[in-house]
């Protein structure tokens, strides 16, 4: 991606005042560039961060559904990503074999496995525990970066004594709360016993079908939070909506999916015998993580 002829260049030996710095930073947003042709141009990010108003790069946490999506996401410059399986239920537990392939694929990307036995709601059955705590187990084996759980009461707080036992059995590990936090009665209680069990951060959307709508509460998620957890808003966050979410909310990582669909190779197909849920519009076609669509999150 490039400017149109005529922009993207400074003056030689030019001092950018802070206006002129603002003025430039505008003109690089409106053209969508990404932080990669954004640091071509080393004598502004230094004027810019001399002035306090180029902040440090967005941290983009990329929802995977694959270890070819978790690829696709190393290769368009996240930070992380979040690796499910069942991404229609909302994300489970992503098989040994999965992770293990993202590992053998990927060299700088940080991990991070959900642990989600099933689909539905988040009120677990002991059985279920155990499967939890089981597949915590795989993920320290593994070495991956951390791990991803959620847990409620039936009146729907956050159970806190099952909540310090799967952060207490991912010793080391990085413990995310996901959207579980969308569906608790109480977002500031839960948020005092989610920083008070040890998680590191929440994803959430504010407690709406999208981030975008969240804003209000994210923002004071955001707040109260401060430096004692990061608040990641997530759930509809795009690459046309994520300024206005960064901006509004103080929020400095994200999370998305930026997939597109893929074709099947298949050639030979019977379209009237479908394998799996009416949720999947076709058994000819998925959908992955695309490197393009990821870079796009890292505009300044």
């Amino acid at each position: 991606m490039f400017l149109p002829e005529g922009r993207g260049k400074l003056p030689q030996g030019s001092v950018l005042n802070t206006e002129a710095c603002r003025r430039r930073i505008h003109r690089i947003y409106l053209f969508g560039l990404t932080s990669k042709c954004l640091f071509q141009h080393p004598d502004l990010v230094v004027s810019l961060q001399k002035k306090n108003i180029l902040m440090s790069k967005r941290i983009i946490e990329i929802c995977a559904n694959s270890a070819q999506s978790c690829v696709e996401a190393e290769a368009g410059g996240a930070t992380r990503v979040e690796l499910c399986a069942a991404i229609p239920e909302g994300g489970t537990t992503p098989s040994y074999g999965e992770i293990k392939t993202t590992q053998e694929l990927t060299s700088n990307i940080d991990i991070n496995i959900i642990v989600r036995p099933r689909g539905g709601d988040f009120l677990y059955t002991e059985a279920e525990v155990r499967s939890m705590l089981h597949d915590i187990e795989m993920a320290k084996e593994l070495g991956v970066h951390g791990v991803v759980v959620g847990c409620l009461t039936a009146d729907g707080d956050i159970d806190v004594a099952l909540l310090k036992r799967l952060v207490e059995a991912a010793g080391t590990l990085s413990v995310t709360f996901h959207r579980a936090f969308d569906v608790c009665r109480d977002p500031f209680a839960a948020l005092e016993q989610i920083i008070e069990a040890g998680c590191d951060r929440i994803l959430t959307s504010g407690q709406e079908d999208n981030a975008e709508k969240g804003i209000p509460l994210l923002s004071r998620l955001v707040e109260k939070a401060g430096d004692r957890i990061i608040i990641m808003p997530g759930c509809g966050v795009r690459e046309n909506n994520i300024a206005k979410i960064e901006a509004e909310t103080g929020a400095k990582e994200f999370h998305t999916s930026a997939r597109s669909i893929v074709q099947s190779r298949m050639i030979y197909r019977k379209d009237n015998v479908p394998m799996g849920s009416s949720a999947v519009s076709s058994e000819f076609e998925t959908v992955e993580t695309d490197r393009s669509k990821v870079a796009l999150y890292t505009t300044i």
